[in-house]
C-alpha cells in the first residue's frame, strides 16, 4: 500500500498564489510517478500536472506558465506550486502515485475568490 498525504489548500484572492505538498509512504521502491488532479463541482475531473518516475513533468494547458511541479527525491514528496491564481482555479486537487494512477489522496480545497 501507498498513503498519500495532501497539504497547502485554502483561500487566496485573485492573483495570489499557494503551494500544495503530497509525501508519499509505505510500500514505495525507488521513484514512483506522482501528480495531480483537480475537480470543480460539476465538471469532469482533469489532469493539472505530473512526473513520471525518471523525471519527466508534464503540464496541463492550463497550468502551463502559472504553475510549478517539483519533486523532492529524498522525501518522496511532489509540489504544486501555483502562481496568478483565477477563479476558475478553484477546485478539489488530488494527488496521485504509480504511473496507472494507482493511489490516491483524499484531495485538498483550493478556493480562489475576491
Amino acid at each position: 500500500q501507498v498513503q498519500l498525504v495532501e497539504s497547502g489548500g485554502g483561500l487566496v484572492q485573485p492573483g495570489g498564489s499557494l503551494r500544495l505538498s503530497c509525501a508519499a509512504s509505505g510500500r514505495i521502491f525507488g521513484l514512483i510517478a506522482m501528480g495531480w488532479y483537480r475537480q470543480a463541482p460539476g465538471k469532469e475531473r482533469e489532469f493539472v500536472a505530473g512526473v513520471s518516475s525518471g523525471g519527466v513533468k508534464n503540464y496541463a494547458d492550463f497550468a502551463l506558465g502559472r504553475f510549478i511541479l517539483s519533486r523532492d527525491n529524498a522525501k518522496n514528496t511532489v509540489y504544486l506550486q501555483m502562481n496568478s491564481l483565477k477563479p476558475e482555479d478553484t477546485a478539489v486537487y488530488s494527488c496521485y502515485s504509480g504511473r496507472s494512477r494507482d493511489y490516491w489522496g483524499q484531495g485538498t480545497q483550493v478556493t480562489v475568490s475576491s
